[in-house]
């Protein structure tokens, strides 16, 4: 259980923080990187949730999607380093993927195929949730990017949602935006 009695620790002053195994590295190290990035979508989303609470049922996606993305940052925060730890760190679990691919597949039903690239806009609430696709494509990509350091380890399942979030994301934007009606299509070389 979290508890937060004082905001300001000051531990931090020194352009250092703690990991949750207590690891202190900078705060530009690219695990910080990666768990800030997941940090700055979750906030998006919380954009786009203002403009979609109208719709219950979309309202709680986003909801859980939220919740995920905490377990995401704890998931990052504490490294897999094989060392023993007082508590079981939480991790993303297969589950959690297929739940979103799950809702990819219901969601994507709904829409007529493409025929063009999306730009971001059509409504608010399309554009906020493109917004959050391109932030969570940066946290993949710095995900992939950690995953590759020697010494590093990022789960599995973890880098799956990330990926399988960025596309669920784009399916809600078509879908706020009227099922794909008022999605603003690509012309490639309109303005030559």
């Amino acid at each position: 259980m979290v508890k937060l009695n004082r905001i300001y620790t000051k531990t931090g002053d020194g352009g250092t923080t703690g990991l949750g195994d207590g690891t202190r590295v900078t705060k530009f190290d690219l695990r910080v990187e990666a768990f800030g990035t997941v940090d700055e979508a979750n906030a998006t989303l919380g954009l786009v949730r203002l403009h979609t609470a109208r719709d219950a049922e979309l309202d709680a996606i986003l909801a859980r999607i939220q919740n995920d993305l905490f377990d995401l940052g704890a998931d990052l925060c504490t490294p897999d380093t094989g060392a023993k730890l007082e508590w079981e760190p939480l991790r993303i679990v297969e589950t959690q993927v297929s739940r979103l691919e799950s809702e990819i597949d219901a969601m994507n039903a709904r829409l007529k195929p493409l025929t063009s690239f999306i730009l971001p806009g059509g409504s608010p609430a399309a554009a906020y949730l493109h917004l959050a696709r391109t932030v969570t494509r940066r946290a993949e990509r710095l995900m992939a990017e950690l995953a590759t350091k020697k010494g590093e380890k990022v789960g599995e399942a973890a880098l799956k949602y990330i990926n399988r979030l960025s596309d669920l994301l784009f399916v809600l934007s078509r879908i706020v935006n009227d099922n794909g009606e008022k999605d603003v299509l690509w012309v490639p070389g309109l303005t030559r």
